[in-house]
């Protein structure tokens, strides 16, 4: 008799990861060195070099990563987390091709980059095009852009590499004359390519006249289950959110015969995972990692690429009894403090950062990446969508430190005339 599996959501969830069948989950079997000196993936096929793969490694690496550091964040410790990794590593790519120096270094570090320029652009420009390949089961889509200060010259070669291997057209805003409706305008791209789903990807005064360069990406997933949840059966259910802490939740269920999933456990630890429906039967799956204690620590100590690998190696189809919740979140970042943590601060900082293959200038910096992520799960499947905008802008900003004597005009400004004019020598003094 097969053994029933019971795999109960009324725990602590811990994680949803949106997993490329075309890309093995990131796993990829080749060898090539990143700009961080390692290699981005294992050593199973070194002398087939897979620019996708490692760029697909390399993201995952990068993924968790940045989940570390926004469990760790105060701002974040204890709350929820959604983000899309593939999108900040997008944005950041293109911002990493205008790089130079230690900034370059410190960018593809904490991306883990392939370090050859082939691999990586090829890489990008291979997973793009099997993620916008389309499906008649499911939409999937992800899109770059670059939005450029229409005075400001950008060196042609950065221009042709993001339009050709990372598919960022530029498009001339006034940033300086115009920064609100410059800023409006990326938001509308933004919306037009998530569904409306990603709304107000950046901020009021994100943008500013000295704003040079926004860099954008936005990616969007619909699909349904191979198998879906039965909305009649969905009821309240208690979800624990702490010790002696419980929310009322609605918990889809299925319970049948027919419920078969890949499905494996450990000691501490249930892993399920929830196909979305293909029509190759090849495509994408939710990975849940669900420890049989409240505690997160369980799952999140699987979160590293040969841990997670061992997972999916491990799952066997079998007859799981499922309870899972019904959720949505819709949550947004400011990514700086986090990247800079992770170990590229110099691409923040106006008198250090070196995007000069950006303008052949060392006049710029990244001034905010923001980063927004919405995701709705429910019986028939999962929507998702997430941005991301790098804004870099100039470097050299005046200061203007008036701490000793000056001279001051009050002027009529259209025809110049000076109605006032006087000096500060002591500003104490009557």
């Amino acid at each position: 008799m097969k053994r029933i599996l019971i795999f109960s959501g009324i725990g602590i969830l811990v994680l949803a990861l949106i997993l490329a069948g075309l890309a093995a989950a990131g796993t990829a079997p080749q060898n090539t060195t990143s700009v961080s000196g390692e290699p981005v993936a294992g050593d199973t096929h070194p002398d087939t070099p897979d620019g996708a793969g490692n760029v697909a490694a390399g993201n995952n690496r990068f993924a968790f990563d940045l989940y570390r550091q926004l469990a760790t964040d105060p701002a974040y410790a204890g709350g929820n987390l959604f983000f899309s990794p593939y999108s900040i590593s997008s944005a950041l790519a293109i911002t990493y091709e205008g790089a130079r120096g230690t900034t370059a270094d410190e960018i593809g570090a904490v991306l883990h980059l392939p370090a050859n320029d082939t691999l990586r652009r090829e890489g990008f420009a291979a997973l793009n095009a099997a993620l916008n390949r389309g499906s008649g089961n499911y939409t999937l889509r992800t899109a770059n852009a670059l939005w450029a200060e229409e005075t400001y010259s950008f060196l042609p070669d950065y221009i042709d590499v993001a339009a050709r291997w990372y598919g960022a057209n530029v498009t001339n805003l006034d940033f300086i004359e115009n920064p609100e409706g410059s800023r409006e305008t990326i938001n509308r791209w933004v919306e037009e390519r998530t569904e409306d789903r990603i709304r107000d990807l950046l901020p009021p005064n994100s943008i500013d006249p000295l704003t040079r360069l926004v860099i954008t990406n936005a990616i969007y997933f619909k699909g349904t289950w191979v198998e879906e949840f039965d909305a009649n059966e969905t009821r309240e259910e208690e979800f624990r959110v702490g010790p002696g802490k419980t929310v009322t939740v609605p918990m889809m269920q299925r319970t049948g015969g027919d419920a078969v999933y890949p499905y494996a456990e450990t000691e501490t630890l249930q892993v399920l995972e929830m196909p979305y429906a293909h029509e190759s039967g090849n495509g994408l799956a939710m990975l849940v990692l669900l420890p049989k204690e409240d505690s997160l620590t369980a799952a999140e100590e699987a979160l590293d690429a040969e841990r997670l690998a061992g997972l999916r190696e491990s799952l066997i189809a079998q007859n799981v009894r499922i309870s899972f919740p019904k959720f949505t979140l819709d949550v947004g970042y400011s990514l700086p403090s986090a990247l800079a943590a992770m170990g590229m601060p110099t691409a923040f900082a106006d008198d250090a950062a070196d995007l000069s293959g950006m303008d052949g200038t060392k006049d710029l910096f990244i001034t905010g990446v923001f980063h927004t992520a919405f995701i709705d799960v429910n019986e028939e499947g999962t929507e998702a969508a997430a941005a991301t905008g790098v804004i870099a802008g100039r470097g050299v900003t005046p200061v203007f430190r008036a701490d000793h004597p000056f001279v001051f005009l009050i002027v009529e400004k259209d025809s110049g005339a000076i109605l006032f004019m006087g000096r500060v020598v002591n500003p104490e003094s009557p």
